[in-house]
């Protein structure tokens, strides 16, 4: 996930971009990944897939990209991303 996550924010319209593994009925797992915009930046969801599958193998293309206007973190400002699993 971390290779996916530096190419979604080396895209010039993305923040800050975290991607996990969830759970998949068909293939065990995917990768889900959760993408803060930059401040005024428009950017569409499959622009980001597109981004990513430019850059990388077409497998790691996340299935699931959503857009949040912050990532959730702790006390220590680490993203939580039990959360993120969780939506």
């Amino acid at each position: 996930p971390i290779e996916v996550e530096k190419t979604l924010t080396a895209h010039p319209g993305v923040a800050e971009a975290a991607v996990l593994g969830v759970d998949d009925e068909q293939y065990g797992q995917r990768l889900a990944a959760f993408v803060v915009l930059d401040k005024g930046a428009s950017v569409e969801v499959d622009e980001l897939k597109q981004h990513v599958r430019d850059n990388l193998a077409n497998y790691k293309v996340p299935r699931d990209i959503t857009l949040l206007p912050a990532l959730p973190r702790g006390s220590t400002g680490k993203i939580l991303r039990n959360e993120l699993r969780n939506r």
